[in-house]
C-alpha cells in the first residue's frame, strides 16, 4: 500500500529524522508534537497550560493537513514529565476534543525534547 507523507507549515518542522505524519490507506500516523511555535520554532512554554494548548494546536494542524480533524483521532498518546499535570491535560483536552473521545494513554517520562513538559502523538482514521 502506498504511503503519503503529510507536511504542513502550520505545525513545527521535524527536528529530526521523521515526518510530521504518514498516511497509509485511510490511517494517518502522526509523530509526537511538543509545544514548538511553528512560525518561530521556539518553545511556547511560559506555563504548562501554554504548552498543552500549543501541543493540541500543532496536532490539529497536522490533522487538517492530512484531510481530517481532531474529531477523526482514534488514539492519542500523551507523555508528561510530571504526571501531576495530567488533570490540566484532561481539562484542556476537553476544549479540543468532543465525545466520543479517542482512546488514550498517558505516560510519565523522565524528559522530552527541548525541555518540553508535554508531548502527544496520535493516530487518525479518515472516512
Amino acid at each position: 500500500m502506498p504511503r503519503q507523507i503529510i507536511h504542513t507549515d502550520d505545525a513545527p518542522a521535524a527536528i529530526g529524522t521523521y515526518s510530521q505524519a504518514v498516511k497509509v490507506g485511510n490511517t494517518v500516523y502522526c509523530s509526537g508534537q511538543i509545544p514548538l511555535d511553528p512560525k518561530t520554532m521556539t518553545m511556547n512554554n511560559a506555563s504548562i497550560e501554554d504548552e498543552i494548548h500549543q501541543v493540541f494546536k500543532n496536532l490539529a494542524a497536522v490533522a487538517k493537513a492530512s484531510g481530517g480533524s481532531l474529531a477523526d483521532v482514534v488514539k492519542l498518546g500523551v507523555f508528561l514529565t510530571d504526571l501531576a499535570h495530567f488533570p490540566k491535560v484532561n481539562e484542556i483536552m476537553g476544549q479540543y476534543f468532543t465525545q466520543p473521545y479517542p482512546a488514550r494513554a498517558a505516560v510519565g517520562v523522565a524528559s522530552l525534547p527541548r525541555g518540553s513538559r508535554v508531548e502527544a502523538d496520535m493516530v487518525i482514521v479518515l472516512d
